[in-house]
């Protein structure tokens, strides 16, 4: 575990526990409340300072609209948001233990139920799949539900 204080290591973010983060992740903490397209997102940032400036190594959404209906839905909304070809890179299923998901090079991402989703993304250059897989797993429902 990094050394991140204990607020920024774990904590709460729209509903949902974050139980680990990836080693040597970023102690620069950011939260942001944004909508886009129909969808609110709830987003948590994790930064480090590097010589040419910042940069990001971890990047959770909390996902709330009506149109994230199934997985494919979210799975196109995410294409879309992250301004990439839908049929783009290799998906590999996702068993997440609130609901289906997929995982990717250095994204995964699950539909909790019809309306909520969560997307995890790190930086691919410095995490792989395994420390991914690791760290969406451990983004859970807080308490057992989702805050409204």
């Amino acid at each position: 575990m990094s050394d991140l204080n204990e607020s920024a290591r774990s904590g709460e973010l729209d509903g949902f526990h974050i139980g680990h983060l990836p080693a040597g992740v970023g102690t620069e903490v950011s939260d942001f409340a944004s909508e886009w397209d129909d969808v609110s997102f709830a987003t948590r940032v994790w930064e480090r300072r590097v010589a040419e400036g910042h940069r990001v190594d971890l990047r959770m959404h909390i996902l709330r609209g009506d149109r994230l209906a199934d997985l494919t839905a979210v799975h196109d909304f995410l294409a879309e948001y992250h301004e990439r070809d839908p049929a783009s890179g290799e998906w590999a299923e996702f068993a997440h233990p609130d609901g289906p998901g997929l995982i990717g090079d250095g994204e995964a991402f699950w539909l909790v139920e019809p309306g909520i989703a969560v997307d995890v993304l790190v930086n691919p250059e410095r995490y792989d799949r395994a420390a991914l897989s690791a760290t969406a797993r451990a983004v859970t429902r807080a308490g057992g539900t989702v805050a409204e």
